[in-house]
Order: C-alpha cells, then sequence, then structure tokens
C-alpha cells in the first residue's frame, strides 16, 4: 500500500470513527457528572477514560471477533448490555435529583466513561467493520487520531464549566442525566431490534 492509498483509507476511517465516538455528543454527560469535582481529579477520570477506550477498542479490533465466537456473545447482546448499565446510571442520577451527589468511584473514568459510553457498541463495531474495509493499519491510524481529539474535547471540560457557571451545570446536569437515559434506551431497542431481525 503506497502513501496516497493509505491517507485515502486513513480519511475514509476517520469520519465513521468520530461519528461513533461522538466526543462531543457525550462531552455534557461528562460535565454534569463531573460537576463540583477539582481538576486534578477531572483530568484523572479524562486519562483513565481515555486509555481505557482505546486499549478496549484496540483489543476489540484484533480480538473481537474471535472473542464474541468462543463466548457465543453477539455484537446485539453487548449493546444491550452496555445500554443497561448505562440505564441504571441515568435513572439513578435522576432519582438522587437534589440530594447530594455520590461520590464517583476510583474505576469511574473506566465505567460509563472509559466504556461503553466513548468505546460503546457503536465504535466497537465500527473500527471492527472498517478493518474489514480497509485493513488495521488505516483503521488503528484513525482511531489513534479520534482518541486524541476526544482527550482534546474532555479536557476542555473546565473551560465550559467556567462559561456556563454553577447553576448552569446544575441544569445541564439534569438534561443530561435524561439524554443518558435516552442513549442507553436507543442502545438496548437497537439491540433488540438487531436481535429480532437477525
Amino acid at each position: 500500500m503506497n502513501r496516497m492509498d493509505l491517507l485515502n483509507d486513513v480519511l475514509l476511517s476517520l469520519i465513521p470513527i468520530m461519528v461513533a465516538i461522538d466526543a462531543l455528543g457525550t462531552l455534557p454527560i461528562f460535565v454534569a457528572m463531573t460537576e463540583g469535582m477539582k481538576t486534578h481529579q477531572r483530568r484523572a477520570i479524562v486519562r483513565q477514560s481515555i486509555v481505557t477506550a482505546f486499549l478496549i477498542t484496540i483489543g476489540f479490533t484484533f480480538l473481537g471477533r474471535a472473542v464474541f465466537s468462543a463466548l457465543g456473545i453477539l455484537v446485539e447482546d453487548f449493546m444491550i448490555a452496555g445500554g443497561t448499565v448505562l440505564l441504571i446510571i441515568a435513572v439513578l442520577d435522576i432519582v438522587r435529583a437534589g440530594e447530594k451527589r455520590t461520590v464517583i468511584s476510583s474505576t469511574f473514568g473506566v465505567v460509563p466513561f472509559g466504556t461503553p459510553l466513548i468505546a460503546g457498541p457503536a465504535t466497537l463495531t465500527t473500527t471492527l467493520v472498517l478493518v474489514g474495509n480497509y485493513g488495521y493499519l488505516p483503521v488503528i491510524l484513525s482511531l489513534i487520531v479520534n482518541i486524541l481529539l476526544a482527550w482534546f474535547i474532555f479536557a476542555q471540560a473546565d473551560r465550559i464549566i467556567n462559561f456556563i457557571g454553577v447553576s448552569g451545570s446544575r441544569a445541564f446536569a439534569k438534561v443530561a442525566s435524561l439524554l443518558l437515559a435516552a442513549i442507553a434506551v436507543k442502545m438496548i431497542r437497537s439491540g433488540l431490534f438487531m436481535l429480532i431481525e437477525g
């Protein structure tokens, strides 16, 4: 593969992975759920979530089909499981409206931010399909670019919080919880429809 072909394949892989990761769409949820945290804590969660998302996606790209086949797991099963986890988190956050927020655990960057929000079923499935179309190298390069872009976007969370203020952040949190619940339902619905159609 020459450089022009590689560049073309990287560009063709870049947009689908960007849409699947949807860092901008996830940012409101990140801002809302890390409200009141100190800068160094938020940065630690960002690092944890980005590293987790990258490792999971890379691992899934190389081993996904084999692991799923060995365990008898379908992509649809993964979508339903991921959606259920997100739905539980969203419902708990909505139910606790007005109460003091619970302390975020040390693994919060792994679940739910690293996976299934960043490295969710859409990201994992997209990379697996793209590898079949363009090969490993272009897809991995596209993934690295997108992961770095997501890192940059989440790193700007402090500025966003400062811009919208405390009241705006709290109002945002309620909307973000509903948004998270909607994303979860969509993941579960998509998984169920794929199972039924399959």
